[in-house]
Order: structure tokens, then sequence, then C-alpha cells
């Protein structure tokens, strides 16, 4: 597990292009966090590492946004659903076999359906410094 600590949104930016790096066509990432923790600046972040000129919103209620870059970006939110019956009908596994990188927010939201090698990327805030701490990880690192 390696953790982070981040002070702003640019150093946001900065560690999502540092992931972005190492990943490879195919790679699912599962954000964590509670509401305003930064999973959509880490997205942000993610698509302007992967070259993505447009702006990045989070799809609440579109739940789900496709960007092109170096590799394509889906940008999923489940926030809106209850629970993995409700992911079954998005077809999410198309997403996860796509040439692209997909990053899940409130992914827990889809337990269950998800692929085993998921890059997890849990967030928490703390309330006195607004600092953002990351805790990034794989399901076998637990």
């Amino acid at each position: 597990m390696r953790i982070v600590e981040t002070n702003s949104p640019e150093e946001t930016w900065a560690l999502a292009a540092e992931l972005a790096e190492d990943m490879q066509p195919g790679t699912v990432i599962a954000l964590h966090g509670d509401l305003g923790a930064g999973k959509t600046c880490f997205i942000q972040g993610l698509a302007v590492a992967l070259g993505i000129d447009e702006p990045v919103n989070s799809p609440t209620y579109t739940i789900i946004g496709e960007y092109e870059g170096r590799l394509p970006l889906h940008h999923i939110d489940l926030y809106r659903l209850n629970g993995p019956v409700e992911a079954l009908g998005l077809g999410l596994e198309e997403y996860f076999d796509a040439n692209g990188i997909t990053a899940i927010e409130w992914a827990e939201r889809a337990e269950g359906l998800l692929p085993p090698d998921l890059l997890h990327i849990q967030i928490t805030t703390d309330s006195v410094t607004d600092a953002r701490t990351f805790r990034i990880f794989r399901e076998t690192e637990k």
C-alpha cells in the first residue's frame, strides 16, 4: 500500500499524473471517499495527464462520461445507485475490457461486479487542515 498526502488540487493532479505514467490500457480504478473528498479532482488530473483537452466533471446524472486522449478515459460515477443490483444493467464490463482507463467513483456500489485486479484509491480528508490522504493499493495488498 502506498500512502500519499496532498494539500491542494494541484498536488492531487500531480499525483494522478504520476500514477497515469504506469497505467496500461484496461486499468480499472476504484475511487472511494466521502462527498467532497477529491475523487473528481483526482480524475480531472488523470484526464490532463492522458492529454484530454475537454473539461471533466462528475457524471452524477449521466453516470458515464467518455473522453478521448492518449488513452481513452471512462469516468463512471455510481453515486446515484443504491447498490450492485442497479449497476447490473449499465454494461460496466464493456468498459473493463476497453483499451482505455476506467475510473469509478463510488465503486463500492458495484461490489461483486468489478474486476479482481482493481487499483483502489481511498481518499480521506483532514477536517482541520483540509489535506487529502490517498491510500493506493491493489486488492491483494489490503
